[in-house]
């Protein structure tokens, strides 16, 4: 995707001549790496970034902590095939629930990126959530991006192997913390934290710990922005999902060229140049290394950490804020207000990404609270279709399978229908315990006179002796040969 920024901006950059290589484009071919020092940057964006990490991290952190009804709010309890969230009991026959909420994460990132861009990359990606507590760390102990690239260019000395360890070591520790919580959701978090003190995780367990560490580790501390330019497929696919009303980060390049360095007190237009003063904050702040005046590129994340730079270098500059902002390429040339370009944003796109996210929103929730605390499966005894009791009647048997969703023990009476004369041999009542599941066997008996052979169907109803809203009915067969 093309802005008008970007078209007015290169415009007014010089070209290359016919034969001759840009620099830029040689030591993006010839440059293996190159190591980016963010510098820091303060601003509205910035302190909305900073709070979408604390609230990422408290919930990331205290969520296996929390309790419910003596028991772990959140787990994801795989052995058990049980997944608890809060009061909530998920079993594998709610797969239907889990493909919904993945419909509606899907469809929310297509809702949010029409409107606003890559709005979670730039502030709830955990890429960039743990790149910006592992800079963080490096800053508060290295100092600001000069003092990092002049710590990088000494030769060794104890200092800096001393402050190296420092901030590798807590890279480390917050990685295996990370690691720990991870499994955590999925191993009880107490029983967890009493293996390690111990010294007895089981294989798993410690494979994941350390995977997920090493994950962290590796991708915040070490490939940072590689992630989000190489690894990772939503900066391949993001201009599908763009189009001329979308909002993302732009310089106006009508109003920045062209760009040079002037001093505070003198009149820029006078002397033929525009607001933008070629200072390059811009693109130091920027944590995947670009040029935004270069017009929207994939490596762009959507942080915003430009606009704040930008907004800096106008304040002190006494110039209107705005160069590089959030606009639309709509918006670019034809100059819209605040109020056009938010009007925009309701066009038939969104709204039709909206209509079908709230419909699938509202299934989902009437789904879960319309669904029954009860989950029975019936399966036949396949060694013997059908039997003659001593008594001259014909049995089939079963074994009835009832699964109790909710976490309180309830008590169920299973009866039979379908035939004239059926009979159903079983205990009476049986009791589910919470959040468990119990095998019932069932015999059903028929009067071999009353009876013609083949298959015949026949349901087995179930309900909670308690509550006759908690019921469920099971289709079967009984056979006669």
């Amino acid at each position: 995707m093309r802005s008008a920024a970007s078209d007015s901006t290169e415009n007014a950059l010089p070209q290359p001549k016919p034969g001759q290589v840009d620099s830029a484009v040689e030591a993006d071919l010839y440059e293996v790496q190159r190591t980016i020092y963010p510098r820091a940057v303060h601003g509205w964006f910035a302190s909305w970034r900073v709070a979408v990490v604390l609230v990422t991290q408290l919930v990331y952190y205290g969520g296996p902590w929390l309790a419910w009804n003596e028991r772990q709010a959140v787990l994801f309890d795989l052995a058990a095939r049980k997944f608890y969230i809060f009061g909530v009991v998920f079993w594998p026959q709610d797969f239907i629930l889990l493909t919904a909420l993945l419909v509606i994460s899907a469809l929310s990132l297509f809702l949010f990126t029409a409107i606003a861009g890559r709005l979670w990359c730039g502030f709830a990606c955990p890429q960039t959530v743990y790149t910006e507590i592992f800079m963080w760390i490096e800053r508060k102990l290295e100092g600001d991006h000069l003092a990092r690239m002049k710590l990088d260019r000494q030769a060794m000395s104890l200092r800096k192997v001393a402050l190296k360890a420092a901030k590798h070591g807590t890279w480390i520790a917050l990685s295996l913390w990370t690691g720990f919580t991870f499994v955590g959701y999925f191993t009880p978090i107490r029983t967890l934290l009493t293996e390690v003190a111990s010294v007895s995780l089981g294989p798993w367990e410690l494979f994941w710990i350390l995977f997920y560490s090493l994950a962290t580790y590796g991708n915040a501390g070490w490939m940072r922005e590689q992630v989000c330019k190489y690894m990772c497929p939503y900066a391949r696919f993001q201009s599908v999902m763009f189009d001329s009303d979308t909002l993302v980060i732009t310089y106006d390049g009508a109003r920045g060229e062209p760009r040079g360095s002037r001093s505070r007190s003198a009149d820029y237009r006078t002397a033929g140049l525009g607001a933008c003063v070629d200072c390059g904050i811009c693109v130091q702040v920027c944590p995947t290394g670009i040029d935004i005046r270069k017009g929207l590129q994939y490596e762009c994340i959507g942080c915003a950490a430009c606009i704040d730079g930008c907004d800096q270098v106008m304040d002190k500059m006494g110039y209107a804020r705005g160069l590089i902002r959030y606009s639309t390429e709509n918006a670019l040339r034809g100059q819209y207000s605040e109020r056009q370009i938010a009007r925009q944003a309701l066009r038939p796109r969104t709204l039709i990404y909206s209509a079908v996210l709230l419909a699938i929103v509202a299934a989902f929730f009437a789904a879960l609270y319309l669904r029954v605390p009860l989950k029975v499966n019936v399966i036949r005894d396949r060694g013997v279709l059908m039997r003659e009791t001593g008594g001259g009647w014909l049995e089939n048997v079963y074994r009835l399978q009832l699964i109790n969703t909710t976490e309180q023990s309830r008590q169920f009476v299973v009866t039979a229908s379908g035939m004239d004369g059926l009979q159903l041999i079983a205990q009476q009542p049986v009791t589910v315990p919470a959040a468990g599941a119990l095998t019932l066997p069932v015999a059903l008996r028929v009067d071999p006179a009353a009876i013609s052979p083949g298959s015949h169907p026949v349901r087995f109803h179930i309900e909670d002796s308690a509550d006759a809203r908690v019921r469920a009915d099971e289709k079967s067969v009984f056979y006669v040969r």
